[in-house]
């Protein structure tokens, strides 16, 4: 389906809009957001993506508002996995906290720009290739075997190191960042900073993950106009979501497997209609074959299906509530020490505290089977003996800093 070009350039000039208010507003001065503040602009990204949709129903109708919605839902979904593996790319270079929001944004606008092309490339195949559909079929079937997989098989460090040793062996840098700064003066020269290498990792990263995420939209729709925005509006808050999810990611148990039969779905869509629409001749002697085809609207409640039951099976079995349990302790150390280090009034310190103590008496009221679960369990109880021992008495000067 074509749309005038006036839509295009509005629709663009509305996304480049929202990355330089990201830029410009958000990330020009480093600072570590807060889960409430990663929360509050997540879901303002989201009700933009929302409105975009009601504006799509208003004007292009409800078949069309069903696809963008079915798409912008399997895209931001599909982008909760992407976050896993840049949490690894962040820990691997060790990239302060403050500085990490520009690397995300870069980041993230790289891979926008490179996904604009494959979703132009792809259209161009599957309008005059009928069966590339059947490739996208398969590749999304494969990648919800592999995506069913436990997490430490799905993200081995082969797998994520082979990106992390291309960027570094391609942009040699200097060996410290100079804030959030892609290039410093160093011995006279001017050198790129490992915040370069960083970008590029996040955005190759995220290049890789297009090849199943392309293909899972154009499974629900082939209206070029309906993939590049669902794509672009799932896209633009992913580094909200980043820090957002940073703190309920371990929560989120079941996850990969809901993502891993929506993949699966969109993957028996996508050979439903390419054998509807076949033209092979080995296949049928190359006439369209009579299947039951899915449509946008079933895929919709689908996907919103699986979603709502994958995550209400994760916050409620006792394993979910359990990582709750761990994640509701490590924030609450995490306040504690910030406001610690920043020698916060004592009314605050203490209610921060308490907080600290509860959350720990319910970890530790769990099953030793649960707690035997807690990731650098080791870690986290010398945190906590620490933050005991730093309101037993007075900090020291050394321990403010």
């Amino acid at each position: 389906m074509s749309h005038p070009p006036l839509v295009w350039e509005l629709t663009i000039a509305l996304i480049v809009a929202l990355v330089l208010f990201d830029y410009f507003f958000h990330i020009r001065t480093a600072h570590v957001p807060t889960l409430g503040e990663s929360a509050r602009w997540s879901a303002a990204y989201v009700g933009v993506a929302v409105l975009f949709g009601v504006a799509v129903f208003i004007y292009g109708g409800a078949t069309m508002a069903t696809e963008y919605f079915a798409g912008y839902l399997t895209e931001k979904a599909l982008s909760v996995d992407n976050v896993f593996v840049f949490l690894v790319i962040m820990t691997s270079f060790k990239v302060p906290r403050e500085d990490q929001q520009k690397a995300l944004l870069i980041g993230i606008v790289i891979a926008l720009v490179a996904r604009s092309g494959f979703i132009f490339i792809g259209a161009a195949l599957l309008e005059r290739f009928a069966w590339v559909f059947y490739i996208f079929g398969v590749v999304l079937l494969i990648t919800a075997g592999h995506m069913a997989l436990p997490s430490d098989k799905r993200h081995g460090d082969d797998e994520d190191g082979a990106v992390l040793r291309l960027t570094r062996a391609l942009l040699p840098t200097t060996g410290t960042y100079d804030g959030d700064k892609l290039f410093t003066v160093q011995d006279g020269k001017r050198r790129m900073t490992p915040m370069v290498v960083v970008i590029v990792a996040l955005g190759l990263t995220d290049i890789l993950f297009a090849l199943d995420s392309i293909p899972a939209i154009f499974g629900l729709t082939q209206d070029l106009f309906i993939v590049f925005t669902a794509t672009a509006f799932s896209l633009l808050g992913l580094r909200q979501l980043f820090f957002l999810v940073e703190g309920l990611l371990e929560r989120l148990l079941y996850l990969s497997y809901g993502l891993a039969a929506i993949l699966a779905f969109i993957g028996v869509k996508l050979v439903l209609h390419a054998l509807h629409e076949n033209n092979l001749g080995f296949i049928n002697d190359g006439q369209p074959v009579k299947v039951v085809e899915i449509s946008t609207l079933q895929s919709l409640v689908v996907i919103i299906g699986i979603l709502v039951f994958t995550v209400l099976l994760s916050l409620l079995s006792p394993k979910g509530k359990a990582k709750s349990a761990v994640g509701r302790l490590r924030r609450a150390l995490a306040s504690w020490q910030e406001l610690t280090a920043a020698s916060a009034p004592a009314p605050a310190r203490e209610a921060a505290y308490a907080e600290l103590v509860a959350a720990e008496t319910a970890v530790r009221a769990l099953p030793e089977e649960h707690r035997a679960l807690i990731d650098e369990r080791q870690t986290l109880r010398e945190r906590l003996a620490q933050a005991h021992a730093q309101h037993a008495g007075p900090l020291t000067a050394e321990e403010l800093r």
